[in-house]
């Protein structure tokens, strides 16, 4: 008596088409004749799993084996046995051969063709079985593996070089280009899962997250950031050290100048290719802690200059 499919294929009986072929690509390239040659009890399994795939993808047979009335060779059981072989769901025919199973031309809104399903693991021109008459074990290229790598602010607006650690222990070195954007991959070729059949192995796959800074924000190519300054320097004008990427700049406020303002620093935002964006620095006007005895003497008797109206020119 053949094995439950939903077993055989290592799904639930909920599983959706997506994942049962899934489940089934998988097995079959774990276990095609092409890819374990000779390997006689490997191809058992993958005639077993063949047949499985062969009924679940059939929407049809799939809804008849639920209910119980074929069984996982798509045999008529129970009451419906007198259907026989040539009742609507026929038999499975499991000893034919792994080139033999297709699944439903889709009336019952079964997958495509298997050898579609080869093809992806093979080759298009693979024919149904995956099997090229005459030339041997097909290559098959090796699966592609993600990782995740967090990285200082200021690694991505300059460019780093970072040790990697891969699946197999081995580390490496991992270029970042300067202006690199979070959520970005870069690839590592040849750094995955190793291929079948004599195939070249898959990629690596790491994406760039980048970590918060506490004084710059990116914009675009720009870096954005806020510039404590003095009353005094916002009204006399001074020069002032100012934070960027490539570290301390002086920054000349001129006078008369308002909280909000933004001063631009040419040329030290991010990018690459000798081309950066700027840092729009944005002044923001602070008082002393607790208040100035004599600032507050000045400012109660401060002429008809002092009130002018600072929201003049808001409008709704």
């Amino acid at each position: 008596m053949a094995d439950d499919p939903y077993k055989t294929l290592g799904v639930a009986k909920s599983a959706s088409k997506d994942e049962i072929r899934k489940a089934y690509r998988k097995l079959a390239k774990e276990l095609h004749p092409d890819v374990r040659p000779g390997d006689k009890a490997a191809e058992e399994k993958f005639k077993t799993a063949t047949a499985a795939f062969n009924l679940l993808s059939d929407a049809e047979k799939r809804a008849a084996y639920d209910r119980g009335e074929i069984d996982a060779e798509g045999n008529p059981r129970g009451p419906f046995a007198g259907a026989g072989a040539a009742g609507p769901f026929g038999g499975g025919q499991r000893g034919g051969g792994y080139h033999s199973y297709r699944t439903s031309s889709g009336e019952g809104g079964g997958f495509e063709d298997l050898s579609d399903v080869f093809a992806d693991l093979f080759g298009r021109d693979s024919g149904m079985g995956g099997r090229r008459r005459g030339r041997g074990p097909q290559q098959v290229k090796g699966e592609d593996i993600r990782y995740t790598l967090e990285i200082d602010f200021l690694e991505a607006a300059k460019g780093a070089e970072k040790a990697v650690t891969m699946a197999d222990g081995k580390s490496l070195k991992l270029k970042i280009p300067a202006g690199i954007e979070s959520g970005k991959s870069l690839r590592l070729r040849g750094q995955g899962q190793p291929g079948f059949g004599g195939g070249p192995s898959g990629d690596a796959l790491v994406e760039v997250r980048v970590r918060p800074h506490p004084l710059f924000e990116r914009d675009g190519v720009n870096i954005r950031m806020d510039l404590p300054i003095s009353l005094k320097e916002a009204v006399l004008g001074a020069k002032v050290a100012t934070p960027t990427v490539d570290g301390l700049v002086t920054l000349t406020i001129p006078k008369n100048a308002s909280s909000g303002q933004v001063l631009r620093l040419g040329g030290k935002g991010v990018g690459g290719n000798g081309k950066r964006g700027d840092q729009l620095v944005r002044l923001k006007i602070v008082m002393p802690d607790g208040g100035d005895a004599d600032l507050t003497r000045f400012v109660e008797t401060w002429g008809e200059a002092g009130n002018y109206d600072p929201r003049r020119n808001l409008r709704v």
